[in-house]
């Protein structure tokens, strides 16, 4: 099918601002997705503004709440708002909340040392858990109430629905009726219901993704994310689709599939239900280099393809400190997500967060997230670019290492150093 251009499916309000530091002043005007990258002062340093603008929604800082647990009712969202976060993405709801049906336990924790080790720090995750297994009205009514109370926040609904056009357009038109700022398509539950091609097989299947998207954009009258797997070979295939087919934004990682562990003594596999489990996502600090690297993937592909000031881009993944989420802003991320850290952690994890990333900030002279934002991605090349380069700078370092050429060069002031510069041991 043919893509959907964004203009072709979705009015956006212009949103245009200027940014100011420092006795040297620059002033960029920008389009309304993203923010403005603003030169640190040189002479002062005011204190660093986190606050990030995406897809024409404000954020007083980039931390967002993922869809999960921590999202899953208004009370903890009310909470998630009240501690600070600069924005909360709710559990993934659907049409019919009776066909999820879960069970306990359904976690299992990876600890750094010996396995199952009590003492051992928690580097791993996970989770057989469904999407929200509460009636779609009640969370529709939560949702509605949420930014009646706090309507300068940013609220995202998380959907999932079955591959049927009308039921896709029916959620989209209750959710949005709420007032919920943004959506994020789950394209990437690796575990639940493929057999109803839900999640992942979604999100797994370009030419079904593409046909889905330009369901969801057709109907869609406010920004939306698509939500990808890592479960894939080439991460940077299924967003391509995505942002082509009309999706302003791209999240990532979800989960990864994995079988958390076997019990030695009883044999049987983690989480254990009545002796049995199935494989499940993985999540927590184990998966963070795995999430940074597709991140930088995403990032460089929308970097040559698009104009990836117009697009957005949330990291997921083993965040729990402020280090970590520059990183993934680092890469060209907009947002950072966090949800086990949460689950870990606790919801006032967020002034943590917001405070050692302003420590990086201030390290660096930085006084925005723009003024950083993709800043290493041009450190990335290929190994037969690293090769060249090594094998060039090691010319140049044996030119050094040969000395003068003549004794005409011989200076006064030099002389200690150009005798070094001969010695060969």
């Amino acid at each position: 099918m043919a893509s959907l251009g964004f203009a072709q499916i979705k009015t956006r309000n212009p949103v245009a601002e200027f940014a100011q530091t420092g006795p040297k002043t620059c002033f960029l005007l920008r389009s309304s997705r993203v923010g403005f990258r603003v030169l640190a002062s040189e002479t002062t340093q005011k204190e660093p503004d986190l606050g990030v603008t995406v897809n024409g929604l404000h954020m007083p800082n980039p931390f967002v709440i993922g869809s999960g647990p921590p999202g899953t009712n208004y009370t903890v969202m009310k909470r998630a708002f009240d501690e600070g976060w600069g924005a909360v993405i709710a559990k993934t709801v659907s049409l019919d909340a009776a066909k999820v049906i879960n069970v306990t336990p359904r976690y299992a924790r990876l600890r750094a040392g010996a396995n199952g080790s009590p003492k051992g720090q928690i580097i791993g995750w996970e989770n057989i858990e469904l999407i929200s297994d509460r009636p779609l009205e009640t969370m529709l009514k939560e949702f509605k109430q949420l930014k009646e109370e706090y309507p300068d926040r940013i609220l995202i609904a998380s959907i999932m629905e079955e591959y049927n056009k009308a039921a896709w357009e029916e959620l989209i038109d209750r959710v949005e009726q709420t007032g919920v700022d943004a959506f994020e398509i789950n394209f990437s539950c690796p575990h639940g219901m493929p057999e109803r091609k839900m999640g992942a097989a979604v999100g797994q299947d370009c030419a079904l993704l593409e046909e889905v998207c330009g369901w969801i954009n057709a109907k869609a009258t406010i920004p939306v994310w698509a939500k990808m797997t890592p479960n894939i070979t080439d991460i940077t295939q299924p967003s391509r689709v995505a942002l082509s087919s009309g999706c302003e934004g791209i999240a990532a990682i979800n989960t990864i599939m994995s079988v958390m562990g076997i019990n030695l003594n009883t044999l049987r596999p983690e989480p254990c239900v009545e002796g049995y489990s199935t494989p499940g996502g993985y999540s927590s600090k184990a998966v963070h280099p795995i999430a940074l690297a597709k991140v930088m993937n995403i990032a460089k592909m929308m970097k040559s393809e698009f104009n990836d000031n117009d697009y957005s881009l949330s990291g997921i993944g083993g965040v729990e400190t402020g280090g970590d989420a520059a990183e993934f802003i680092l890469l060209g991320a907009n947002t950072v997500q966090v949800c086990t850290g949460v689950m870990m952690h606790g919801y006032g994890l967020v002034k943590k967060l917001c405070d050692e990333l302003k420590d990086f900030m201030r390290s660096h002279n930085f006084s925005s997230i723009e003024d950083f934002r993709g800043a290493s991605l041009e450190y990335f090349t290929t190994h037969t670019d690293l090769v060249t380069r090594q094998q060039e700078a090691i010319k140049q370092r044996k030119a050094i290492r040969k000395g003068l050429q003549s004794d005409k060069d011989w200076t006064g002031d030099g002389f200690v150093k150009e005798t070094e510069s001969m010695v060969s041991n």
